[in-house]
């Protein structure tokens, strides 16, 4: 559960982040890390359309400079997008200068007030810095799906035991994850709909 749904404790360690937005209604927030990948992204884009679904998508910065085309496609079907740092980057092992320049850098790609550190992973100064400029958003359910010795069943539960009013759901719209992710995100979202909860684009 500690991967799934972080505990409250190490929440702690990033105040003024965005985990869950709690609500009285049945309610979530899809989220992708890692694309825009033109092998993936433009199937995960087809599903939502199918289903009248709309999500966030955290974008690596250096895919979009490769695959501009698949950025664009994301934008136009209107989906909000997020900073993922341009080269999928840790912050904890980084200065704090040299991480902020790299957020820089896909930001000359990524317009918007979104941003999501990849693997959750920063240090205190570099949060105080990017919280005055960006909405830092982590998530309340992970799903996984780039877990290779997970089977895609096992990905789709992650969501069913997890998910709660409010939920920010991650998948990753990755080669990595896209074996467990185009079995389990569409279920995902059908039993989601069968238990009443409605999809919702986060602020920023």
């Amino acid at each position: 559960m500690f991967i799934e749904q972080p505990p409250w404790f190490y929440k702690v360690l990033f105040p003024g982040a965005t985990w869950r937005i709690p609500a009285d209604e049945k309610c979530v927030y899809l989220t992708f890390d890692d694309g825009p990948i033109p092998e993936v992204t433009p199937w995960v884009l087809d599903v939502l359309d199918q289903n009248g679904v709309k999500a966030t998508f955290f974008m690596v910065g250096d895919n979009v400079r490769k695959h501009p085309d698949v950025y664009r496609m994301v934008v136009e079907r209107g989906h909000r997008v997020g900073n993922h740092t341009f080269n999928h980057i840790q912050g904890i092992r980084y200065l704090t200068r040299n991480y902020l320049a790299n957020v820089q850098k896909a930001a000359d790609y990524i317009p918007g007030k979104l941003f999501r550190p990849p693997h959750g992973h920063m240090r205190i100064p570099q949060l105080f810095r990017l919280r005055g400029k960006y909405k830092i958003v982590m998530w309340d359910v992970v799903t996984r799906d780039y877990n290779a010795s997970l089977s895609p069943e096992r990905v789709l539960d992650n969501v069913k035991r997890y998910v709660r009013n409010g939920s920010i759901i991650v998948f990753h719209d990755s080669l990595k994850a896209e074996k467990n992710m185009r079995w389990a995100m569409p279920r995902a979202i059908a039993w989601l709909k069968e238990q009443g909860y409605q999809f919702k684009l986060l602020e920023g």
